[in-house]
């Protein structure tokens, strides 16, 4: 545009059209406007598509079976609970690598956030809440994990290894190794004992766990008709239940017990006021 215009309004161009009093012109609105707006669309476009092919809670496409593992936040330690494994560790997990691994976050105290830098992004943990995240290694090796959130006097020394184990092989005698633990997490009373205050706390195994661990932890900060079961789902992204009917019976019971208390509100005032 800069070459054009000098060419076109430059001084000796006496046969150009002198339009002196000119205000408007409909073809330089429109390209005025219609490049950005055409820009902006493809920009829009690719931001959607990219955002939610990054979506942590997307499942990863493979076509080898993900392993899955239930996420609790401790203070100040993390435990990793395989359900279908029935096995836990604290501050150490493995996983094949080349496979697709599906956790399952929630927290037994404060809030906090899970991170492995090399793998993918954070994600919160939140007591009475469940999150996802879906990671894949594509290289073995040992990935530093944190907690990016700051959780209280231990926070420093919360940090684990995510081992990423070059063959099915090598997850089978790592899962081998925790079974010859001696140690079980089947029962809540273990896991309250387990939950208690540590700091800097060594890699620990637990040869039994139980599968249904996650969901009762979850179960414990839920209200009256607000109980998670098992396989039900309580995401962040929803922010509520997936089981309306319990909210809904939860509302109805407050809802008749208010009414069941107004005759008694009213005999009150009138008290008051005969007095």
């Amino acid at each position: 545009m800069a070459v054009v215009f000098a060419r076109k309004y430059r001084a000796s161009n006496t046969s150009a059209t002198y339009a002196p009093d000119w205000a408007h012109s409909t073809k330089i609105e429109v390209v005025v406007w219609t490049v950005p707006v055409i820009i902006i669309a493809i920009l829009a476009v690719i931001t959607w598509k990219t955002s939610h092919e990054l979506d942590p809670y997307k499942p990863l496409v493979s076509d080898v079976k993900p392993v899955q593992v239930d996420v609790i936040s401790l203070d100040w330690k993390w435990l990793f609970v395989y359900p279908e494994l029935g096995i836990a560790s604290v501050n150490e997990l493995a996983f094949p690598a080349n496979t697709p691994v599906n956790f399952r976050i929630t927290s037994d105290s404060v809030m906090n956030s899970f991170f492995i830098p090399s793998l993918g992004g954070q994600i919160y943990a939140m007591a009475g809440m469940q999150t996802k995240l879906h990671l894949i290694a594509n290289e073995a090796g040992q990935y530093d994990g944190i907690s990016s959130s700051y959780s209280g006097a231990g926070f420093s020394g919360m940090k684990f290894k995510a081992i990423a184990t070059s063959d099915q092989a090598g997850f089978d005698a790592w899962v081998a190794k925790v079974k010859q633990s001696s140690k079980p997490l089947m029962t809540m009373g273990e896991f309250d004992v387990l939950a208690k205050p540590s700091q800097y706390h060594p890699v620990e195994y637990f040869s039994s766990a139980d599968p249904a661990l996650f969901t009762k932890v979850i179960n414990k900060f839920m209200g009256h008709g607000m109980k998670m079961k098992a396989g039900e789902k309580m995401d962040m992204s929803h922010g509520q239940s997936m089981d309306h009917s319990a909210h809904q019976q939860h509302a109805e019971h407050q809802d008749h017990a208010g009414q069941m208390n107004m005759p008694m509100a009213s005999q009150s005032v009138q008290a008051v006021s005969g007095e």
